[in-house]
């Protein structure tokens, strides 16, 4: 089990460098790790084996005497001969259960020497967890029971993630303010690295929580110097629930396909292996997938993961003939020289041409994903929602789609955001789609409706929210959009502009007095500006060379989920170089499918 291979250069190179923030949560792991001299095996909760491959590679846990890795399962742990078995895990209560039998089993063990037991909590440590371990008769055994404080972990040079994917369950089927208490603590984190952010704006009721909860935690912290420079200018705290048509709308640019299609996950997607074969060194034939990380460190995806799909193709013929033009190079080089000049490229040239194979492998998976009936159906469905046609009465597309019982959550999708465009479903539209849902998939989904309902995605018609007002007023839907050469951050979904990044671009420039009974109609409240401290000279530190040290920087901190298609708008927004840029902090990457999942009932 490979817990990583990043050397994180990468993370240095934004507005902000994110770079510190990775060793900062190094430092402390290693840290803990001290705690245990002697040889270690690390037991893990399998959700974070990959999310640590962000922070420590193999080689480094190595130099900590780390001999072993093993998942946490209920079963008894592989024969080692290590001194300590560290359990690093999230406060679950079911894995206390794991836990418990992974110690019984090893202490009837046929003698590999006495072991110590420890456990690492993240992000944080759980009195009910730790008063279930009691119950279960082996809390006296651990020799250190450690909280392992990972509040948010630098995913690439501008964006943050708490890594926390049930967020917006747990705090809108839940109704479990934990998740809160958590972005607050990943805020005040973030500005002990980076200096104390002085106005705060927000839009959505859970920003207006974690606002109250952060000035809480300064309180308690006492004397936070107001003369530090900080790094970003602007923090605006922006809650998913107050735009939910974003999510269900399909990504179009490169890297939000990808995510669409196969999944990302701690910045790595898996691929069937037949398209890679050709760019595997090995000739056996493997049926394991094909797994690429997806990061600004690989220069290619780098260019083309915020490029809208229909402009990938000339990318990579373009990057295809300057390679080819490199090789060629070769032939003129007469000198002894120029050979040698030659041959020092090689190594850099002959990355580019296999990270061009395996992009171009990607983007042909991906070419076949947009060329099926269903995808360009779903698409022209969607975009009639969001021009505010068809969206009052059952909609054919939908009723075909109940009727072939297509997947749940392609359903779910496109029944949702008709909802929403159309400010709610006519009780007798709504009533008609919850019966044929229900005898296409079956009763368990009324509890799947109530989920919906509960959290806004599905509701009758009749509330304050107006999707064609808003439409208007903001610009959401950009005609005639130039998806090669954008103008516009309209390009990401082909025609809408994520109603998040808009409001992110108005504050920027002319500012949110310019559209205040807009806000008033989205949900939830608008914080205006809160000035933590006053502003101080623009702190001008180790930026990377392009970057202006007279930027405004703005973190956009998402409560419950960003998807890639408004991280690559934030980021065309950076690129325009108007004085502004922009950093992204999330509980979580989601897309539409990772939104509905959870709230859909399982058998």
């Amino acid at each position: 089990m490979a817990v990583g291979n990043h050397n994180a250069v990468h993370l240095n190179t934004g507005c902000v460098n994110l770079g510190l923030v990775r060793e900062d949560s190094r430092r402390e792991l290693l840290h803990l790790l001290d705690k245990c001299a002697g040889s270690k095996a690390l037991v893990w909760d399998p959700e974070l084996t990959e999310q640590f491959g962000l922070i420590a590679e193999y080689s480094l846990l190595k130099e900590y005497e780390v001999d072993r890795m093993f998942p946490l399962r209920p079963s008894r742990l592989p024969k080692s001969t290590v001194q300590h078995i560290i359990f690093v895990t999230r406060p679950i209560f079911s894995f206390m259960d794991h836990i418990a039998v992974n110690i019984k089993k090893e202490e009837e063990g046929d003698g590999f020497g006495r072991k110590e037991y420890h456990i690492f909590f993240v992000p944080w440590k759980s009195f009910l967890c730790i008063q279930k371990l009691e119950e279960l008769g082996v809390y006296g055994e651990l020799t250190n029971v450690e909280e392992y404080r990972l509040d948010v972990i630098a995913l690439d040079h501008d964006v943050l993630s708490m890594e926390n994917h049930s967020a917006f369950y747990d705090l809108n089927i839940d109704e479990d303010g934990t998740a809160l208490h958590l972005v607050a603590k990943s805020i005040i984190t973030i500005q002990k690295q980076f200096g104390v952010i002085p106005v705060v704006y927000g839009k959505g009721a859970c920003s207006k929580q974690v606002c109250s909860m952060m000035q809480k935690m300064w309180d308690e912290l006492g004397d936070h110097s107001e003369e530090e420079h900080s790094q970003i200018d602007r923090l605006l705290i922006f809650d998913r629930s107050a735009d939910l048509v974003t999510p269900l709308v399909t990504q179009l640019t490169y890297e939000g396909l990808i995510d669409e299609a196969y999944g990302i996950n701690n910045t790595a997607a898996s691929f069937p292996p037949d398209n890679f074969s050709k760019t595997s060194k090995s000739d056996d034939l493997t049926t394991e997938k094909k797994k690429v990380v997806l990061s600004s460190k690989d220069e290619l995806f780098s260019q083309l993961r915020d490029c809208n799909f229909n402009a990938v193709g000339p990318n990579l013929k373009k990057q295809a003939k300057i390679i080819s033009e490199k090789y060629e190079e070769r032939h003129s080089a007469k000198t002894v020289g120029e050979m040698k000049t030659f041959v020092s490229h090689l190594p850099q040239m002959q990355l580019a041409k296999a990270s061009l194979a395996v992009q171009t492998s990607i983007a042909e998976l991906i070419k076949e994903f947009t060329d099926a009936d269903a995808f360009m159906e779903t698409l022209s469905t969607e975009q009639e929602f969001l021009n505010g046609v068809n969206t009052d009465k059952v909609h054919p597309y939908i009723e075909e789609c109940l009727f072939q019982k297509k997947p749940v959550v392609q359903v779910l999708r496109l029944l949702c955001l008709q909802c929403l465009t159309n400010n709610g479903l006519k009780p007798k539209v709504l009533e008609y789609y919850k019966r044929e849902f229900i005898q296409s998939y079956g009763y368990k989904h009324l509890i799947t409706f109530h989920k919906l309902e509960k959290c806004g995605l599905l509701r009758p018609s009749g509330n304050s929210w107006n999707y064609n007002t808003i439409r208007k007023s903001l610009r959401l839907w950009v005609e005639d959009i130039n998806e090669k050469d954008p103008q516009d951050i309209a390009y990401v979904h082909s025609g809408y502009a994520p109603l998040s990044v808009r409001l992110v671009q108005i504050l920027s420039h002319p500012g949110w007095r310019s559209i205040e009974e807009v806000l008033r109609i989205i949900p939830g409240p608008t914080i205006p500006g809160i000035q933590q401290v006053k502003p101080q000279k623009k702190w001008q530190g180790s930026l990377s060379s392009d970057s202006s040290s007279s930027s405004i920087v703005t973190l956009v901190f998402f409560v419950g989920g960003v998807t890639y298609a408004e991280i690559s708008a934030l980021r065309y927004l950076s690129s325009l170089k108007d004085g502004h840029e922009y950093v992204v902090a999330t509980t979580s990457i989601i897309n539409g499918n990772k939104l509905l999942k959870p709230l859909i009932e399982a058998d």
